[in-house]
């Protein structure tokens, strides 16, 4: 097979959508969550007047990483949507004319929560939310005690900026999840994200470990001809066993794999690039993977293992 680079002067597209300016939210998250509210409309606001249009905040940025233990009382950091985290960000979606994505530990119902990212429109109304599908279990990310696996399925959610596909962390391991959103026709991929370094593990496999996120999310980004903005938290919490490192390192990549963007393991910061639908429409002229797909030979995608 051979392998042809786009060509940068293909021919504008007259119908593809505008190019538009995404923001990532790297943050350091408290146990307080007025601070940690208060830090987040401020960094969005400044993502505003940099002339972000659609912003994505870290995953669960209203508390510390709460699913090192495994405690009932935690549940009370909950809330409804609408609640009072939603409301927030409609407010600084309405006020500043931006799109929001933000993730919320959501309280659907008694002995019901979700791990949820709600798409703020620019005029502040609702346009979708996603509940997270994959839900991981490992020393000190006891996330199967918390959350209900999603059930709203993997969505694209149209809104006035852009077509915005929402998935979260640990969806970002599993090409099907990307695919699938891909395939409703979203122009990003965002994977609020909270994942980092147990310390005693950092030395020998953290540099491997950061390296083989970013190349994951990397794939999903050439594979489906797609943006990517993964944003992470940074800092350190908890205790126990060490507490984990959160690793930062919020990237942006473009259809073609290439990194656009990218931030520092240890700074609060606000990334930014822009997405041009015409990259993407030329990406996928000369790498048509979603044309040369075999949809007739995938039907053991949904079989656990073999056949």
């Amino acid at each position: 097979m051979s392998v042809v680079t786009p060509n940068p002067a293909a021919p504008e597209i007259p119908h593809a959508d505008k190019p538009f300016t995404i923001g990532l939210i790297q943050m350091r998250c408290t146990k307080d969550a007025q601070e940690n509210l208060q830090k987040a409309v401020h960094m969005l606001e400044q993502a505003a007047a940099k002339g972000v249009e659609v912003a994505c905040l870290p995953e669960l940025f209203m508390s510390e990483y709460f699913c090192q233990t495994q405690d009932p009382a935690l549940f009370d950091l909950a809330e409804p949507i609408p609640g009072p985290t939603s409301a927030a960000l409609a407010a600084v979606a309405k006020k500043t004319g931006m799109v929001i994505v933000g993730s919320i530990f959501e309280r659907r119902a008694a002995g019901v929560y979700h791990n949820t990212a709600v798409v703020f429109e620019k005029d502040g109304t609702t346009a979708g939310m996603y509940r997270k599908m994959h839900i991981p279990h490992d020393p000190l990310f006891y996330e199967k005690y918390y959350f209900t696996p999603g059930d709203l399925g993997f969505k694209a959610i149209e809104t006035s900026k852009a077509k915005v596909g929402t998935l979260v962390c640990w969806d970002q391991w599993y090409p099907e999840g990307a695919r699938l959103t891909a395939l409703q026709g979203a122009n990003v991929l965002f994977y609020p994200t909270a994942i980092g370094w147990q310390p005693y593990e950092k030395a020998e496999y953290g540099e491997a470990q950061v390296s083989a996120w970013q190349t994951m999310q990397r794939s999903h980004a050439i594979a489906n001809g797609i943006y990517v903005g993964a944003v992470n938290r940074i800092g350190h919490e908890g205790a126990k066993d060490g507490g984990i490192e959160f690793w930062g390192h919020s990237f942006i990549s473009d259809p073609f794999g290439r990194v656009i963007a990218q931030a520092s393991h240890d700074k609060e910061e606000i990334l930014t690039a822009v997405c041009d639908p015409k990259v993407m429409e030329q990406t996928r002229r000369w790498w048509p993977f979603l044309r040369d797909r075999r949809i007739d030979a995938y039907g053991g995608l949904t079989q656990r293992f073999g056949n």
